[in-house]
């Protein structure tokens, strides 16, 4: 997967009140780990309501070139036929991951288990993000790693014969690193555990054990959790309905926010706690938010979401609400921006390595758009009138498709239509996007220009 084609730009205009009930696609970071966890299972994983975004289907496709057999049936649920613990073959080719971090990085940890080579490419903006803090782990463990300096794409793994189980403190909250230890784990003989002084997002944990993985979860007085697992076990096939993502969710709830005289209700959302770190910030600043109908399926917390547009105040965002907010602060500086005072963000370092320099992106995006802000190392502050912004700019993306989402937005309710250099890549993580928008009253045209 490539990004050498033209650039497709959009721009988003000012928009009456969004009013509407829909679903969203379903969560990506649940849709990811339900094809893996599905291809290392016995028997045959029926998947409800996977997204199906450019990046899942990378991975859906890295699987098949594992061994496992996946289909899209008629009814839009997907089958996934698995290989067992250590039943995956050698790749007969390299396995693109086009714009896919989480995808790759995940799969990472499940090469490490096997004594054959996995190479692992990506488009442009993938093979600029580094890849060492998954890699070094799974150094520890005895995998090889051949490729460019500064561990970046393109890359090859190579599994020893026997991987060594490790006990690792993950030094960056990251749900990546966490999970791709743990997917390693699964082939190395005894325990291998994870020590997270900040909790990240624990869709891992949660799915491991309801496939009949031996996992534990142990919380200290202090937060840190401790994750052990017992390798080489034996994953048993189950069905999975994937929730609406909260992550694609922020766009439309903030566009609601913002927009004067909107009401919509987005149904079935995956309401898990290490993922509403944006719903509780935009609360506090004043955002008419309700949950209704919350109930648990599945294991996870889902609820529908009742959002009003609200006049909204600065807020200070303490840093360690990050990793349950990190891919959402894009459009929380859009909310900002609207919102009267300053709102400040803090531990922000994730966001160097995202798709892209999403912290450089989001305060250039800003700029362009007349809105008084700045950007410090890991920070952002965001200092609103209480008024639409001036808009009219063009924002670089970058190959960043929050970045674009996050844009469109703003532009949906400031003074001037906004405009991004490119709209396709928003496909590689809410391909409806344009459309689930525009049933809710969203204005929006193609090109740079009305």
């Amino acid at each position: 997967m490539t990004h050498s084609l033209p650039l497709s730009p959009m721009r988003a205009h000012q928009s009456r009140g969004l009013q509407g009930r829909f679903h969203l696609p379903g969560d990506k970071s649940v849709s990811h780990r339900s094809l893996m966890f599905g291809a290392m299972a016995l028997g045959e994983t029926r998947i409800t309501g996977l997204l199906e975004s450019g990046d899942i289907m990378s991975t859906a496709d890295a699987m098949r070139a594992y061994g496992a057999t996946i289909t899209r049936n008629d009814d839009g649920s997907w089958s996934v036929t698995g290989c067992g613990v250590g039943g995956f073959s050698e790749p007969d080719n390299v396995i693109d991951f086009g714009n896919a971090g989480t995808g790759v990085r995940l799969v990472m940890g499940l090469a490490a288990g096997y004594d054959f080579a996995s190479t692992f490419v990506g488009d442009a903006s993938l093979s600029k993000r580094p890849m060492g803090r998954v890699l070094n782990p799974l150094r520890d463990m005895g995998v090889q790693v051949l490729g460019r300096s500064g561990d970046r794409l393109p890359l090859t793994l190579q599994g020893p014969q026997t991987l060594a189980p490790i006990t690792y403190r993950v030094p960056v909250a990251s749900a990546q690193v966490k999970s791709a230890v743990l997917l390693a784990g699964l082939h190395a003989p005894g325990i291998t555990s994870v020590i997270e002084p900040v909790m990240t997002r624990d869709h891992t944990e949660k799915m491991l054990q309801g496939f009949g993985a031996d996992l534990s979860v142990e919380t200290d007085q202090d937060g840190v959790r401790t994750i052990s697992l017992q390798g080489h076990p034996t994953l048993k096939a189950c069905s999975i309905a994937v929730p609406g993502d909260p992550s694609s969710a922020a766009f439309a709830l903030v566009a609601a926010l913002i927009v004067p005289g909107s009401e919509i209700v987005i149904e079935n959302l995956l309401l898990n706690p290490t993922r509403t770190g944006l719903i509780d910030t935009l609360i506090e600043m004043g955002g008419d938010i309700r949950i209704e109908n919350e109930r648990l399926e599945g294991g996870e917390t889902v609820g529908d979401i009742r959002v009003k547009s609200s006049d909204l105040k600065g807020v200070t965002v303490p840093a360690d609400r990050a990793p349950s907010m990190i891919d959402e602060y894009p459009v929380l500086a859009i909310a900002a921006a609207f919102a009267e005072g300053e709102t400040r963000m803090d531990g922000l370092e994730e966001l160097r390595v995202k798709e892209s320099d999403r912290l450089s992106a989001v305060a250039a995006g800003l700029a362009v758009n007349g809105v008084d802000h700045e950007e410090g190392p890991a920070s952002l502050v965001v200092r609103g009138t209480g008024h639409p912004p001036a808009g009219g700019g063009t924002v670089e993306t970058h190959l960043d498709h929050r970045i674009a989402m996050s844009f469109l937005t703003m532009g949906l309710a400031s003074k001037e239509p906004v405009t991004v250099d490119d709209a396709a890549i928003i496909a590689t993580s809410f391909p409806s996007f344009k459309p689930t928008m525009e049933r809710l009253g969203a204005e929006f045209s193609e090109g740079a220009t009305q």
